[in-house]
């Protein structure tokens, strides 16, 4: 057995790039439809990633990136969450 570990990929909804899952941003849909970022990765639900750039939520938005990966329509309240909670987690 080799000693090297598999490192998980995922694809930003943005800018469709596969990074390392430790490196991107959670976007969760819980089972009671709501949506939150899953700053650890380990919360229960559907989740969709995003890279930890504003450039890359402005684009997930215009491509409809997140809506694609719910398969339901995103409310505008939730884009403005994410992007207040994203500008909080750059800035700090």
């Amino acid at each position: 057995m080799s000693g090297t570990k598999k490192i998980p990929m995922r694809k930003c909804v943005g800018c469709q790039e596969m990074k390392n899952k430790k490196e991107m941003l959670r976007v969760l849909k819980t089972s009671e439809n709501e949506f939150v970022l899953d700053a650890t990765g380990r919360k229960n639900g559907r989740g969709a990633y995003l890279c930890f750039s504003a450039d890359c939520l402005k684009k997930a938005i215009k491509n409809k990136g997140l809506e694609r990966s719910f398969k339901q329509a995103i409310p505008e309240e939730v884009y403005q969450s994410l992007e207040k909670e994203l500008g909080t987690l750059e800035n700090g």
